[in-house]
């Protein structure tokens, strides 16, 4: 059964008390348990501001999601699961490891054809998404996390180019007696994970170990996964008034099945299917998955160093940061083409195989002194990152059989290079609080082609542009700020999107990079000790979107359209009602629509991947001691469109439900931990994620039914 979800129907639910909420966001390790009754503690952020500060006298929408919500009801595979609470933002799990998550900050990387762009991920300060913006959440190790900080609107841009919103997560450090801890868990489909981690301090070295394997057979068909993780970190104090902090992971991930989407025809006959091939000569006939065997190898690894030095031995007074990081990251993807698409024109074939060596560094001065009787501080800095790409396409084919490594079909150089300087300032004083940015990107792309039988693709592209941030807040009383902020945007496509042109072409030259304007106002409240309450409106008018040109077998090309238009509301409430009880609502409204015809796309049409209205609620107990835990959770969305004239049919919206059970016992130096999650409890049928624009209308990718999962950890402290 489907529902056509309608935000008036939400809110209604929520009023008659069937749609249930989530506790209250904390900073990690925060004395105030929620829901006894403590007072909501204060959330601490440095998104937006670069510098520690309570989120409620920011002038921005921005969430934090605890410790507690990451590590202990999920097997911590993916950061869908953790970020569904957060308005603003929607993620989605595509059953797709080979693909990994959909994120999408209003509106902004729903487009995406796999991974993550349009929003910035950032793990430690380093960044997660690579120079030309393209990022993968599945870097992001969730066992270690101490907190994840989500930023939506005007401020992203502090973060430039890309930065349409940002998710930025933070591990925790190694601290007191040493200790290890195994965690196992398994859910449906052949899920199981096994992770172990060591943590502690001596001598002033702060250390963190953690490595982690994660098996699927998965829900889809062709749909099955490993995924080998490891990380680590060292913090000490190599002098008075300094702090370095190195962090090393790894992601490997060895023949990942892609499933591909689906036609509606097949989705409605089975959610699990794959698409079948009607060339296919096989008795009976294979789905194309199948028939090419469609997968994608990678092998990531990266490290850094943070380093931050005290200038004047005050603990809010100035201080020097630096980050440098660098890594390698290696792709084989074999992609379900046809034979007729590989005529000797075309660019590229089947198969993706790059070799990326990736670095960057952030220099940043923070400068904190008196002004006009209020407090002045300001940061100035300099972020550069640089990729170099050795990349080859080969046919997906040879003489006997499909998906199997072919003729050589592109061999080219692709290098990016981003270099900012950026400023931010703040001024507070009395009741007011002034935010200011400036940030200069300057983007380069090189390519150099050595594959010429089908044209030289060498060429270059340069890209550059200001974009200034403003935010103002006025505290009305000590328990209700008001504010407004405003921003100017810059969107360069991504080397994904520059690959190909059209159907069959080689590197697109003509893309031009997005430009938009943000506009938001907000209100934040607390409620009594007990309740905290944030809403905003927003707007992004946007000139030169990039949309999908054509999409066919895991290979999408790109184009600018016209202008489009981004209004919506956001609300989020936490609150803590005594005996245990707390709970969390999440609501947004968006309207995301082309405001300028082109081609056959009319005026006012949905952008493609963006639902309307998305709603998450939660109602959790948690005994006194932390023994016993238990909560409901609720997330619904509205009906999706998959391409961008809104003809083809949309995926429905939908409203699950999902139940989840934790407890812990310690016994002297042991501390136990046991979770059980049921999702989609009703057993639904819906469809989960959208691929944007297929050429071949294989839009759909199915969501599991009811789905459990059971995990259990001990820790023993030395």
């Amino acid at each position: 059964m489907q529902y056509r979800f309608r935000l008036n129907a939400v809110a209604a639910l929520f009023a008659a008390g069937a749609l249930p909420l989530t506790p209250a966001a904390q900073a990690a390790d925060t004395p105030d348990v929620p829901g006894t009754g403590a007072a909501v503690a204060p959330v601490i952020i440095v998104s937006g501001s670069r510098v520690e500060r309570s989120s409620f006298d920011f002038p921005a929408a921005i969430d934090v999601v605890g410790a507690d919500r990451i590590r202990d009801s999920q097997m911590r595979v993916n950061a869908s699961e953790v970020l569904a609470a957060v308005p603003g933002l929607v993620a989605q799990n595509r059953q797709n490891y080979a693909q990994d998550l959909q994120i999408s900050s209003r509106g902004f990387g729903a487009r995406s054809a796999f991974g993550v762009r349009g929003v910035k991920l950032i793990a430690d300060g380093i960044p997660a998404s690579m120079p030309d913006g393209q990022g993968q959440a599945a870097t992001f190790n969730l066992d270690m996390a101490e907190r994840i900080e989500v930023l939506r609107g005007p401020f992203s841009a502090v973060y430039g180019n890309h930065a349409g919103g940002v998710v930025q997560l933070f591990t925790r450090d190694g601290e007191g007696a040493p200790s290890v801890e195994t965690s196992l868990s398994a859910g449906s489909d052949g899920a199981r994970k096994l992770d172990v981690n060591a943590q502690g301090k001596s001598g002033g070295v702060g250390y963190l170990l953690d490595a982690s394997r994660f098996d699927t057979d998965g829900y889809r068909d062709h749909s099955a996964a490993r995924r080998d993780q490891a990380y680590a970190k060292l913090t000490l104090a190599p002098g008075a008034g300094s702090k370095l902090a190195i962090t090393a992971s790894g992601l490997r991930q060895r023949g990942t099945e892609d499933p591909l989407g689906v036609t509606w025809a097949t989705w409605q006959r089975d959610p699990r299917a794959g698409e079948t091939d009607a060339t296919d000569t096989a008795t009976p006939k294979r789905t194309f998955a199948e028939r090419y065997n469609t997968r994608k190898s990678i092998d990531h690894q990266q490290i850094g160093a943070a380093w931050e030095q005290q200038l004047d031995g005050g603990a809010d007074g100035s201080k020097l940061r630096v980050t440098v990081y660098g890594g390698n990251r290696k792709v084989i993807q074999y992609q379900a083409f046809s034979r007729a698409f590989q005529a000797p024109a075309s660019h590229s074939g089947g198969v993706v195989d790059f070799d990326r060596d990736f670095s960057g560094a952030d220099i940043s001065l923070v400068d904190v002194r008196t002004l006009a009787g209020g407090k002045l501080t300001s940061t100035a800095g300099l972020e550069y990152g640089r990729s170099r790409d050795g990349r080859q396409g080969y046919e997906n084919f040879s003489a006997t059989a499909l998906g199997v490594q072919g003729r050589l079909r592109r061999d080219e150089t692709d290098q990016v290079s981003s270099t900012d300087p950026y400023l931010q300032t703040e001024w507070a004083q009395g009741p007011w609080v002034l935010n200011a940015g400036l940030r200069h990107s300057r983007f380069k792309v090189d390519v150099s082609d050595r594959y010429l039988s089908n044209g030289d693709d060498s060429g270059g592209l340069r890209y550059s542009r200001t974009t200034p941030v403003a935010g103002l807040l006025y505290k009305l009383t000590p328990a209700l700020n008001v504010y407004a902020s405003a921003a100017r945007g810059f969107e360069t496509p991504t080397l994904n999107e520059l690959f190909y042109s059209g159907t069959g072409g080689g590197f697109n030259f003509k893309l031009q990079p997005a430009r938009s304007t943000h506009a938001e106002g907000g209100v934040k409240a607390l409620l009594g000790n007990s309740t905290r309450i944030n809403a905003a409106l927003f707007q992004v008018k946007t000139d030169d979107e990039l949309v999908v040109d054509a999409a066919s077998g895991g290979r999408t090309s790109y184009r600018n359209a016209s202008k489009t238009l981004r209004r919506g509301a956001e609300v989020s409430a936490d609150a803590s009602f005594g005996h245990g009880l707390s709970a969390r609502l999440a609501l947004t409204a968006l309207r995301a629509v082309y405001d300028q015809a082109f081609g056959s796309v009319l005026k006012g049409s949905r952008l493609p991947g963006v639902p309307n209205a998305y709603a998450y609620g939660e109602l959790a107990w948690q005994s006194p001691s932390r023994a016993l835990g238990a909560a409901v959770e609720t997330v619904a969305s509205a009906r999706v469109y998959t391409e961008d004239s809104n003809t083809e049919k949309a995926a429905p919206g939908y409203a699950i439900v999902n139940l989840r059970a934790t407890a812990q016992q310690e016994a002297g130096g042991w501390r136990f931990k046991q979770f059980a999650r049921l999702n989609n409890a009703a057993d639904r049928t819906y469809v989960g994620s959208v691929i944007v624009g297929d050429s071949n209308k294989r839009y759909y990718e199915g969501a599991p039914g009811r789905n459990w999962q059971l995990g259990a950890s001990a820790q023993y402290q030395f």
